[in-house]
């Protein structure tokens, strides 16, 4: 009977464990570019694309670089692991996710934020003016 109890305790406490591990893995702080630069661990940098500055994909690496600046006015060079993301040119934000090393930071993974295509062109008082005017 006891030994049923043990082996339930070992496995309740291999789950806590690996549950632990799983969530401090996937608990990525977002950072500024400096601090981005200044630490070993993965962290994400939010920011938008420089486009004035040069951006490629380099076939046989299969990498993208481009530069990003942060919210700080920072500007990072980043290499994407892969292609360029889909909507990459639109996007009001950019997430990268990743680290520093070699005199870039080197991003497993990049999220784009694009414009809502729900989003009035003439602002939510354009709409509210001729309701009211209707009303007199």
């Amino acid at each position: 009977m006891k030994t049923k109890y043990i082996v339930a305790g070992v496995v309740i406490a291999a789950f806590v464990v690996f549950g632990a591990v799983s969530f401090m893995q996937n608990n990525i702080a977002y950072v500024s570019a400096k601090t981005a630069e200044k630490t070993n661990r993965t962290v994400q940098v939010k920011g938008s694309w420089v486009k004035s500055m040069q951006s490629y994909y380099d076939p046989n690496t299969n990498t993208f670089h481009f530069y990003m600046m942060d919210d700080n006015k920072t500007i990072l060079p980043v290499v994407l692991a892969g292609a360029k993301p889909n909507n990459f040119e639109i996007a009001n934000d950019i997430v990268a996710k990743g680290r520093y090393e070699d005199g870039a930071f080197q991003a497993s993974e990049v999220l784009t934020k694009c414009p809502s295509k729900y989003q009035s062109k003439t602002g939510p008082q354009a709409s509210n003016q001729s309701s009211s005017s209707s009303l007199n």
